[in-house]
C-alpha cells in the first residue's frame, strides 16, 4: 500500500455514498479489477452509455486506499429522462422492485464470495470490518442505503429489505418518487412517504435526505425520530441549486447530530462548471466539507459522501483525484487548514461511523 497513503490518513476512511452495484450491475464494470484494467477494457471496448467516463471505484482501488466502510447504494433509475438512455431504467413499482433487487443480491454475492468484502447488518460487523483494518487482511464494510424509495412496493415491505440487509432508505432520488418529491422533480412528502417514514421510525433506519424537495426535508426532518443525514450533498453557497443543502437545512442535520457527505463532483463545488474546463482542485471539494463544519460551529456533522461513479468520472472530479484509493489526500488538505487530528479523523470517517452505530444499535 503507498506510504503516502498511510502517513495521510493512519486511520480508517468512511465513503458513504458509492453506486457500487449500479455499477456493476447496470454498467457492466468488473469491480474485482484494478480500476486500470477496467479503463483499458472500456478503451476497447467504450460503453453507449452516454455519461460514461473513465471510472474511479473498484474492490481493490477501495482497499488500496483505506476505504473501510463505504455506504453502498441500491439505486434504479425511472425512465422519465429525455435523452436516450442505453442503461437500464425503470417505469413502474415492479420494475423498480426487481432491478433493485439484483443489486441487493450483487453485495450480498460480494460478500460470499470476497474475503474483502462484508455487509454491515450490525454493530458486531462493523467492529470486525474496523478490527481487521488492524490486522494483514483489511477488507470493505458495505453499509447498504437504497437510493430513492420506489423498489419499496408498500411500507409493510420495508422489512423484508431490512432482513437482507438495507440500514438506510432515501424517500426519494431527483426525477421523486411516490413517496416524496425529488430535487428535479418539486413535491411533498406524500400519505405513502408518511407511512414509509413511519416503517423506517419503527426499525431506526437511517434517513437520507440527500436528493429530497426542500418541502419534503423539512417536513421529514421535523417527524422523524431515528438518525438523519444527507449521504451525499455540498452546500447550496457552493452552487445555487434544489440539490444543495441551504444553510439553515444544514443547521437542522446539525440539531439532529447528522451528518452531510461532501460530494466529489465539480458541478456541485462551482457554479456554472462544465467539463470542457479544467478541473477544480481538490481543495474546493475541502472548502465546502469546511463551510459544513463553519455552520455548524464543530467538525462533527462533516463527512465524505464522494459519489464517484455516480453519474460522473474522473473527468469530472477534482484533478487530484485519479480514483477512490486518492481520497485520503483530503486529510493533508484539512490538516493545512488548521483541523485538528481527531477533528480530521472525524471528518475522513469517525462522523459517519458514530451515525452508522445509532442505526445499527436496534438490530
Amino acid at each position: 500500500m503507498p506510504e503516502t497513503t498511510h502517513r495521510s490518513t493512519p486511520f480508517p476512511i468512511v465513503d458513504a455514498h458509492l453506486d457500487v452495484a449500479y455499477n456493476a450491475v447496470v454498467l457492466g464494470r468488473d469491480l474485482s479489477l484494478p480500476i486500470a484494467e477496467i479503463r483499458e477494457e472500456e478503451r476497447q471496448h467504450p460503453s453507449e452509455d452516454p455519461r460514461a467516463d473513465p471510472c474511479m471505484v473498484s474492490w481493490p482501488a477501495l482497499v488500496e486506499g483505506r476505504i473501510a466502510v463505504i455506504g453502498g447504494s441500491i439505486f434504479v433509475e425511472p425512465g422519465k429522462r429525455s435523452h436516450a438512455k442505453a442503461t437500464t431504467t425503470y417505469t413502474t413499482p415492479d420494475e423498480a422492485h426487481t432491478q433493485a433487487i439484483e443489486q441487493l443480491d450483487y453485495y450480498r454475492r460480494m460478500a460470499d464470495e470476497r474475503a474483502d468484502v462484508d455487509i454491515i447488518t450490525d454493530e458486531r460487523v462493523l467492529d470486525r470490518v474496523m478490527d481487521n483494518w488492524t490486522s494483514e487482511a483489511p477488507g470493505v464494510g458495505v453499509f447498504i442505503v437504497m437510493e430513492g424509495a420506489d423498489p419499496i412496493l408498500a411500507p409493510e415491505e420495508l422489512m423484508w429489505w431490512a432482513e437482507r440487509g438495507v440500514r438506510g432508505v432515501g424517500l426519494s432520488w431527483s426525477a421523486g418518487t411516490r413517496y416524496a418529491g425529488g430535487n428535479a422533480n418539486p413535491g411533498p412528502l406524500t400519505d405513502e412517504g408518511q407511512a414509509l417514514l413511519h416503517a423506517m421510525a419503527d426499525l431506526n433506519l437511517l434517513l437520507d435526505i440527500s436528493h429530497l424537495w426542500e418541502e419534503a426535508a423539512y417536513t421529514v426532518v421535523d417527524r422523524y425520530p431515528g438518525p438523519i443525514v444527507a449521504t451525499h450533498a455540498n452546500p447550496r453557497s457552493f452552487v445555487d441549486s434544489p440539490r444543495q443543502l441551504s444553510d439553515d437545512m444544514i443547521r437542522r442535520i446539525v440539531e439532529r447530530e447528522g451528518v452531510i457527505g461532501g460530494v466529489a463532483f465539480n458541478r456541485m463545488l462551482e457554479e456554472g462548471w462544465r467539463p470542457s474546463r479544467p478541473r477544480l482542485p481538490l481543495s474546493r471539494l475541502v472548502e465546502a466539507l469546511d463551510h459544513v463544519c463553519q455552520v455548524a460551529g464543530h467538525a462533527q456533522s462533516a463527512g465524505l459522501g464522494s459519489d464517484l461513479d455516480g453519474g460522473f468520472g474522473q473527468s469530472s472530479a477534482p484533478a487530484e483525484l485519479t480514483s477512490v484509493a486518492d481520497l485520503h489526500k483530503i486529510a493533508d488538505l484539512l490538516r493545512a487548514r488548521g483541523y485538528s487530528e481527531p477533528d480530521i479523523e472525524a471528518v475522513m470517517g469517525g462522523n459517519w461511523l458514530r451515525v452508522m452505530r445509532q442505526a445499527l444499535a436496534a438490530f
